[in-house]
């Protein structure tokens, strides 16, 4: 079972226009509606493509009950533990013209020492029965930078792999505590790291602590450096859509190739298909079918560690 941890959930809702133009109204031609967050995000797709998973996350108000509602409607197992605070929204609003999203996230409720405590304690149960954890997304305020490592930590001990895909100081906490593998996009990789070129990024967070990087590059595809070697993947062709939850959808597919215990080259040619198939497809956590099939075979090549990747 992959256990998928959200500790900052939302509700996403998403608007496609025609043509987002500043200072003017707008007709909404699709309105999207859907439990959020990145770590619910990878269990949609996880659920999708069959695999076992439970997402665990924080439920707040009447916002945190549109969210389960979702989960429930769509049979995704979960594991929700209340607060005391509203749940918070997304708003997306994709311009079809340009294939561009421009997203709104809210900060998300104050968790409690109290309520942090119940969740850490949900986790720790599941761990008993998980192949693979995954932590994503932001900290809601108050939570320390060291949340996500205090899970890791957990998950070391009971001898579960776990997947990081955080930003800024929650990243460097959690590089620290060991995480098998750390997924940051291009711009949090040279954020935590000072570093602006993708390789000796990859490689300081690898030297810090985590056991395999694999940096999102947009359409350049992605970078690992794992403990088979560093790769390179990337899909044939630039594709148009929303690229909004395609990282969710590269977690999903290293989550899930950890889980069948699929090859280093394969989990990747997988990310970058789902990720580019996610980009076909209206909101976050959904991928176009065909797209992913006709990907799911892309070539990945290997990467002396010298190469540049510029």
């Amino acid at each position: 079972m992959i256990v998928t941890v959200t500790l900052n959930p939302a509700l996403d809702i998403t608007h496609t226009v025609a043509s987002l133009v500043p200072h003017t109204s707008h007709r909404v031609a699709e309105v999207g509606i859907q439990a959020g967050g990145k770590g619910v995000n990878v269990a949609r797709v996880l659920h999708t493509l069959r695999l076992p998973t439970v997402a665990v996350a924080f439920r707040g108000g009447l916002t945190g009950a549109a969210i389960q509602a979702d989960l429930d409607r769509h049979g995704i197992a979960h594991r929700l533990i209340d607060t005391a605070g509203e749940s918070r929204r997304t708003f997306t609003i994709v311009d079809v013209g340009s294939g561009d999203a421009t997203v709104l996230n809210e900060a998300g409720p104050a968790v409690t020492s109290d309520e942090w405590h119940a969740l850490r304690g949900e986790v720790h149960r599941l761990l008993a029965d998980a192949s693979v954890l995954v932590l994503s997304g932001s900290l809601p305020p108050q939570l320390p930078d060291a949340a996500y490592a205090e899970l890791t930590v957990a998950a070391a001990r009971a001898g579960v792999p776990v997947i990081l895909d955080a930003a800024g100081p929650a990243l460097r906490a959690g590089v620290a505590a060991g995480p098998d593998v750390v997924k940051p996009n291009a711009a949090e990789l040279a954020d935590v790291t000072g570093l602006p070129d993708p390789l000796a990024a990859a490689e300081a967070l690898h030297a810090a602590g985590a056991r395999a990087v694999v940096a999102s590059l947009g359409p350049d595809g992605l970078l690992a450096v794992t403990p088979d070697g560093t790769f390179r993947a990337g899909p044939p062709a630039s594709l148009a859509g929303n690229p909004t939850g395609a990282g969710d959808s590269v977690v999903a597919a290293i989550a899930a190739g950890i889980h069948t215990g699929t090859s280093w080259p394969h989990r990747l040619s997988e990310a970058v298909a789902l990720s580019a198939a996610t980009v076909r497809a209206p909101r976050a956590g959904h991928f176009d079918a065909d797209t992913y099939h006709r990907l799911a075979r892309g070539r990945v090549g290997s990467l002396a560690p010298t190469t540049d990747t510029s």
